[in-house]
């Protein structure tokens, strides 16, 4: 029966130490590799193809071990990665998730829980725990609004003519009505005008409202891209 191959990465060297002995005690396991930093651990992932890393997140960085699962992962996906913490904190955590990670070991952890994850991982039998499923579904339905708003407003943009679009470029952009007015050579009532038939594009109520909406689905994107 092949052993499971485990690379360790960790920048305490007790915690590499505490993990390999777990690991070699165990018939269907086997510590490949020990290493104190999210770069290490890519080049020497790459290199030996382990079949699971026990990735510290925060080693020369905060996000060093999400940095190097991300880049991992993206040149080898049959890799697996376990995520080593020592609390449970959310943002990271998700963050870790998001870049590919399978599961996490609390380091405190008892052994039968840390060899149970590493088992469950190697197979792939992995049941996401409920809060991260939770944040997970919830950021994915955010993403499906924001695309939802993208395609709105540039639904709308193509609408607007020439000199509307110039205008709310510059509104977009932090000018005055005084100072457009003075760029385009033409009156503040003009501008104003001119705003008035935006917003009724836009079915709001004042530009502030539509500005906030543009920043939101990222429209500076458009601004240089934009053939108007």
């Amino acid at each position: 029966m092949d052993k499971i191959k485990i690379l360790i990465a960790d920048d305490n060297k007790e915690i590499r130490d505490y993990f390999g002995g777990i690991i070699s005690h165990e018939p269907d396991m086997e510590l490949v590799g020990s290493v104190s930093s999210g770069m290490d651990a890519v080049s020497f992932a790459l290199e030996n193809k382990p079949d699971i890393i026990l990735m510290d997140i925060q080693m020369e960085t905060r996000t060093a071990g999400i940095d190097a699962a991300k880049r991992i992962l993206s040149e080898d996906n049959d890799i697996k990665i376990v995520i080593l913490t020592i609390l449970e904190d959310d943002d990271l955590l998700f963050q870790a998730y998001c870049a590919g990670v399978m599961d996490y070991i609390i380091k405190t952890d008892s052994i039968t829980q840390v060899l149970s994850s590493i088992r469950n991982v190697y197979k792939n039998q992995l049941i996401l725990r409920p809060q991260y499923a939770e944040k997970i579904i919830e950021e994915l339905s955010h993403v499906k609004e924001q695309q939802k708003s993208l395609f709105m407003f540039m639904n709308i943009l193509t609408k607007l003519s020439n000199s509307e679009f110039e205008i709310l470029k510059s509104l977009y952009m932090g000018m005055t009505y005084k100072q457009i007015s003075e760029v385009r050579y033409v009156s503040t009532v003009t501008i104003k005008s001119q705003i008035h038939s935006i917003l009724k594009k836009f079915n709001m109520k004042n530009i502030k409202e539509v500005l906030k909406e543009l920043r939101s689905v990222g429209f500076e994107q458009f601004i240089d891209q934009s053939g108007k």
